[in-house]
């Protein structure tokens, strides 16, 4: 009998579906070893050498993989593939009396029937070298927390917690503070005209004042901060007097288009998700916090729905994006698929380029065949996820773009700009519905074509 550890009951679960009669595979529920919770562990004056103890709440559990372990032929560690990972099977090895050299490791971005056999063929070593990374950083939150959220307990109240990241954050929180009481507020006033024309009485557009005379009504300028430099625009209409002169004249002033131009413009869509733009996106799209983002894509990882989910990669795998090729011709025809696979560049210099974006394991489970199968916020988070990998693997959107010049003739001759555009063909956006946000539409209009006014609008 071989035996598998992982870290979590519902991983073990998923991998014992895939895995014979001859595996054993069991959880050893996170970590079962720390540094003590009464005291610092420490060696501060020997190379800081961790202490290292096994809590009472993971003592019994370690005896029993022990047992487990000795009677095994073989002990596979299969914990996830990040440090933490890495670190556990680490501590496995120890608690478990295993040999360091022997210890079989494997890993998998994705718990699927391919890739653990793939994962088992190719056993490796434990890397020391992720291990010591986590070392580090269990060390220095101990370093650092275990002088500081006692002084917090007294001074504030008990039960907060101050480290590495939350000290950090203060000191980011605390000068970007001291920037907000620096700064001097001042007033500017944005105006805009709402016309229409003959030919269209029933379209409406928007266009914004550009130019009075020959000065732009905005001019870029760049503010000194203490996160680096900041660009913003300076409006040359600073008061309200200024504004209501403004307005005035605009609301007697005969309109005319003074230029069109007319342009196909392309837009690609965003990469697949890396656990940082998945929570971001969760967050504006669905309302869910980062943890709580987290805690759905663990259980989708541990159920085998998705790949793993700590990841600042962008890379997919060829054969998941031949896979998304099928779908999309089946799904929504063959104008919408790549004639070939779009490949993306991961922007972080630090990138694990080793492993994959987070996608579904079989793009053919499409969110409508999992929606019975998953609970509401599981399925919306899927869908998020599901949608962001096709979308990757479609067409561009094409857009007829438009910039019209208005000019205004009052006291002062005056320039207003509108910009509008149009769906030629929706690409990606099929995925989402083929809507895209933000989109206007001008009616068709040439040089010279007069316009009638409907108001102005001032805003402070």
């Amino acid at each position: 009998m071989k035996l598998v550890i992982v870290e979590s009951p519902t991983k073990a679960k998923t991998i014992s579906k895939f895995l014979g009669k001859a595996f054993s595979v069991k959880s050893s529920y996170g970590h079962i070893r720390d540094l003590p919770a009464k005291k610092m562990g420490i060696d501060i004056e020997h190379d800081f050498a961790p202490e290292y103890v096994i809590p009472a709440k993971a003592a019994e559990r370690v005896e029993e993989l022990k047992a487990q372990a000795k009677k095994a032929e073989t002990v596979i560690l299969a914990t996830d593939e990040d440090r933490e990972g890495e670190a556990i099977s680490w501590h496995l090895v120890t608690a478990l009396d295993l040999n360091h050299k022997t210890a079989q490791r494997i890993v998998f971005h994705e718990i699927t029937k391919s890739a653990i056999k793939k994962a088992l063929e190719n056993p490796r070593t434990i890397d020391l070298n992720l291990v010591d990374a986590q070392q580090a950083r269990r060390i220095l939150d101990r370093l650092v927390g275990f002088e500081l959220s006692p002084f917090l307990w007294k001074k504030i109240r008990r039960g907060l917690s101050a480290g590495r990241v939350q000290s950090v954050a203060l000191r980011l929180i605390a000068e970007r503070e001291r920037e907000i009481e620096k700064f001097k507020s001042e007033k500017y006033f944005v105006i805009s005209a709402d016309l229409t024309t003959n030919n269209s009485p029933q379209t409406t557009f928007n266009a914004n004042l550009t130019k009075i005379g020959e000065n732009n009504v905005e001019e870029n300028i760049t503010l000194k901060l203490f996160a680096g430099d900041y660009r913003s625009k300076k409006t040359i209409i600073d008061n309200e007097g200024k504004a209501r002169e403004i307005k005035g004249d605009l609301e007697k002033a005969k309109y005319a288009v003074s230029s069109v131009i007319e342009k196909e413009t392309l837009r690609n869509p965003s990469p697949p998700f890396t656990t940082s733009t998945l929570q971001q996106t969760a967050n504006t799209s669905l309302g869910y916090s980062a943890k709580y983002t987290m805690s759905l894509a663990q259980k989708l990882y541990e159920h085998g729905h998705i790949t793993y989910m700590r990841t600042d990669s962008v890379n997919l795998s060829l054969e998941s994006m031949l896979s998304a090729k099928k779908v999309i011709t089946k799904l929504f025809g063959s104008d919408y698929a790549m004639v070939e696979p779009r490949f993306f560049k991961t922007k972080s210099r630090g990138a694990q380029e080793a492993h994959e974006a987070i996608r579904p394991t079989d793009v053919s489970q499409t969110p409508d065949a999992m929606k019975d199968k998953l609970e509401a916020a599981e399925y919306r988070l899927y869908n998020l996820i599901w949608k962001r990998m096709m979308a990757s693997q479609m067409q561009p959107a094409i857009f007829d773009s438009v910039k019209m010049e208005i000019a205004a003739s009052g006291k002062q001759n005056y320039l207003l700009q509108a910009n509008g555009s149009t769906i030629k063909f929706d690409g990606f956006l099929k995925v989402y519905g083929g809507k895209a946000s933000g989109e206007t539409i001008l009616p068709k209009l040439k040089k010279g074509d007069p316009l009638d006014l409907i108001q102005i609008n001032s805003q402070e």
